[in-house]
């Protein structure tokens, strides 16, 4: 009943950006102003305090490496791929897969990264921008890519603790418990005045994140996906509560795992590492000699 309730708000509040005529001032409406909407809150600000309070707010770099394992129907004939990977919120990450004499660069190394191997890889997002580096030279992120990975950064835990609560257009919805990878949870929505949501189950003892999980439709097919990352492994590090096992899902299908072996929240990156310019295109024809 909230959730609908909201949704008609939302929909009046979009609706009366495009109307013909201005309407009559009218006292603003606090969609979170219920019982069920206060409860949702203090559940996520319970969240943010365990996981670190001001200091998990307040970072703006982070590190970690460790291996990954891609997996097609939920298998893998992977023993894992060692990874890098640099945060600078809220919009700039770098992901290396790196390797020199077969042997993995060593943790906390930052500067002149040579990619040699066929089997080296650098993915760098700047913005909106995607860009994947190969010993080819530097291509534009695929298009459909690019999408999937914005998509997945709007919906992450660090933009709905961070943007999603501050929007004074979001509507919070306190959903319940619910048992999520073996864990008594509260799970809470929040909902966009585009009629985009996020769920965030939290652990009823740790308060610790276990699961988001928010759907799309397909714009080809029009059909709904839904995709789910769960954390478990929390280590602390830097004063900050930090999930060491991520594991992404896709319409109830692993897709993707990730494990931690060091984590670090560290001073300002150098730009340099975020900053890349398109070299070549992979999709066009190849010049005869």
């Amino acid at each position: 009943m909230y959730r609908l309730v909201a949704i008609l708000l939302l929909t009046a509040l979009a609706g009366a950006q495009t109307a013909p005529t201005p309407a009559p001032a009218q006292p603003a409406v606090n969609m979170n102003d219920s019982d069920n909407a206060r409860k949702a809150r203090a559940v996520l600000d319970q969240a943010i305090e365990a996981l670190g309070g001001q200091a998990y707010l307040t970072y703006a770099d982070k590190c970690e490496e460790g291996r990954y394992y891609p997996l097609y129907h939920g298998r893998t004939e992977s023993t894992g791929i060692p990874y890098r990977y640099y945060l600078e919120y809220p919009d700039r990450d770098r992901f290396e897969v790196i390797h020199t004499k077969d042997v993995f660069l060593l943790f906390g190394q930052v500067g002149d990264i040579k990619v040699k191997n066929k089997n080296d890889l650098v993915l760098i997002h700047n913005g909106d921008k995607g860009y994947e580096v190969t010993y080819k030279g530097t291509a534009a992120q695929d298009k459909l890519d690019l999408q999937n990975y914005l998509r997945r950064r709007q919906h992450s835990l660090e933009w709905v603790f961070r943007k999603w609560m501050r929007d004074p257009n979001v509507a919070l919805f306190y959903d319940g418990l619910a048992v999520v990878d073996g864990k008594e949870t509260e799970g809470v929505t929040l909902l966009n005045r585009e009629n985009d949501s996020v769920s965030v189950f939290l652990d009823q003892n740790s308060h610790y994140p276990v699961k988001i999980s928010y759907s799309w439709r397909d714009p080809k097919d029009k059909q709904k996906n839904v995709e789910d990352e769960v954390y478990d492994s929390y280590k602390l590090v830097q004063g900050i509560w930090t999930p060491h096992s991520i594991t992404r899902y896709f319409n109830g299908e692993t897709s993707q795992q990730r494990f931690i072996n060091v984590a670090s929240y560290t001073p300002k990156l150098p730009d340099s590492m975020f900053e890349a310019a398109v070299t070549y295109d992979p999709k066009a024809p190849l010049k005869k000699p």
